[in-house]
């Protein structure tokens, strides 16, 4: 009993003194400072969470000071939410800061659309009260949007996923309903899941639409469906992730892929931008020799964490096309197809880890393991692989090939007016007869010459004052770049005309 009792004294002398604020202070005297006077929590969607921002606090008085309170101007119906040095709420009473030291202040924010009369959402965190009160403002631009998400089981609310091809697979999401094949620039559409276009359907996004993909989401075109993009030069349509705030910008990976599954025909892409996905497009249709599974037009597609477009036995007809950085390859067209690109820009300056692919890779064949664990090497015919008035370009020596299989079938290409960055230092490629530059296939080609493009590392590929592909291109029936200036008379290599930079 007396151990017990001894025990007992000893754990109310440690609440006791963990309790005890073993530092004196002072009542807070007006002189905090502040990281920053106003938090902008940038652009979020309708019900969907903020990031959480954060606001560093200072006391750089000689003397620890109290806070008498800490709170939202609004209070309680706040749309905001606080968490002052490690503790949650709306307002808080008597907070501590030790002389020459600081707290932390995250912040974070849900608002519903429909119930705040002015988009611009504001609220002030006010510190002390009357003539020693400071503030910091916040400021959240709310929108609304259009909601796709995947259906739920209702008894073991478990997400729905996919049936393709009469197969269940764990892709999670959904095909859209009828009235969902339109997409306009009303609002922005917010995608969860997968959302799949059935056979026989037509997904149409209207100029100007933006769509935001959550992480694993994406579009999928099904066998014998269609999407259609019809952004025009001043109204764009946008696919980028749904995460809006700045320090997302840049962020590759941020969501899935466009997939045009194997027979989805007739699809258009016009004036638009892929960005900060895994795969931008992929796309797996066969389609015929003479009709594109894809035409692609002025469009910009880049910072994607494996492929700008990955290709596999397919037709793209593509001009003023700019594929931009990606992990592994900004273009890789595999496994044979048809592929015509005009006054197109590759450049892949991939600055996020080592990359192991060039900027434009072709190919006519796959490697799979068969029922025996053997490496079997199957070809398709590449039937055409037309590159005229494109460059190649990127921060690797390498940023072309083309790669035959030994005894592989047809290999048709053509590479004209082109600027291609190909410094073999290794002398890898001696054997390659496909990238002996002086054939027939290669005219007026500029090996290694210098783009100057814009701001490579913001992805900015317009082409200066400098550049060696100035006038050096073909005449073709595309008579204006992607910005819409004249290109009719003396045209550059590349999806864009120069331009003199400052």
């Amino acid at each position: 009993m007396r151990y017990f009792i001894t025990f007992l004294i000893c754990v109310a002398l440690i609440s006791v003194s963990s309790c005890r604020k073993d530092f004196s202070t002072i009542p807070n005297f007006g002189s905090l400072e502040f990281s920053k006077d106003t938090i902008f929590l940038d652009t979020i969607f309708s019900n969907i969470g903020s990031g959480t921002y954060n606001l560093k606090v200072y006391n750089r008085g000689n003397k620890s000071i109290t806070i008498p309170e800490i709170a939202l101007e609004k209070g309680t119906s706040s749309n905001y939410r606080l968490n002052v040095d490690g503790i949650a709420g709306k307002a808080f009473n008597d907070i501590d800061i030790l002389a020459q030291d600081s707290i932390f202040v995250f912040i974070e924010t849900t608002i519903n659309a429909s119930n705040v009369a002015n988009p611009l959402y504001t609220d002030r965190i006010l510190f002390d009260t009357g003539s020693n009160q400071q503030d910091v403002d916040l400021v959240t631009l709310v929108q609304d949007a259009n909601f796709i998400y995947p259906g739920k089981d209702p008894i073991t609310m478990k997400i729905d996923s996919l049936t393709i091809d009469g197969q269940a697979t764990n892709i999670k999401g959904r095909f859209l309903t009828d009235t969902e094949l339109t997409i306009t620039n009303s609002k922005p559409t917010v995608i969860y899941g997968y959302a799949a276009v059935p056979s026989n359907r037509t997904l149409t996004i209207e100029a100007g639409a933006r769509i935001y993909f959550h992480n694993n989401s994406g579009l999928i075109i099904d066998d014998k469906a269609t999407f259609k993009v019809n952004g025009t030069l001043t109204e764009k349509v946008v696919f980028q992730g749904d995460r809006l705030e700045n320090n997302f910008s840049q962020i590759p990976g941020q969501w899935g892929t466009i997939w045009m599954r194997a027979g989805s025909k007739d699809n258009e892409i016009y004036h638009a931008q892929i960005k900060n996905g895994i795969i931008g497009i992929l796309i797996d249709s066969l389609g015929s020799a003479s009709t594109p599974t894809l035409k692609l037009q002025n469009s910009e597609i880049y910072n994607h964490s494996n492929f700008g477009i990955l290709a596999r036995e397919t037709n793209i007809e593509a001009h003023n096309v700019v594929i931009g950085s990606a992990g592994e390859a900004s273009l890789a067209a595999t496994i044979g197809g048809t592929y015509n690109f005009t006054h197109s820009t590759f450049a892949n300056f991939w600055n996020n880890g080592i990359r192991q692919l060039p900027a434009v890779l072709v190919n006519n064949f796959f490697t799979y393991e068969d029922e025996n664990g053997q490496e079997t090497i199957e070809t398709r015919d590449l039937v055409a692989a037309n590159f005229t008035n494109c460059i190649f370009d990127g921060n690797n020596n390498i940023e072309f090939v083309l790669d035959k299989a030994d005894g592989g079938g047809v290999f048709n290409y053509n590479i004209s007016n082109c600027m291609i960055q190909f410094n073999d230092t290794n002398n890898s490629f001696n054997d390659n007869n496909e990238l002996d530059f002086t054939n027939s296939f290669y005219q007026n080609i500029i090996l290694n010459g210098n783009s100057h493009f814009k701001d490579s590392q913001n992805e900015d590929f317009i082409i200066g004052q400098d550049s060696d592909g100035i006038n050096k291109a073909k005449v073709t029936l595309f008579s204006t770049d992607i910005l819409g200036i004249d290109r009719t008379i003396s045209p550059d290599i590349g999806a864009y005309q120069h331009i003199t930079f400052d």
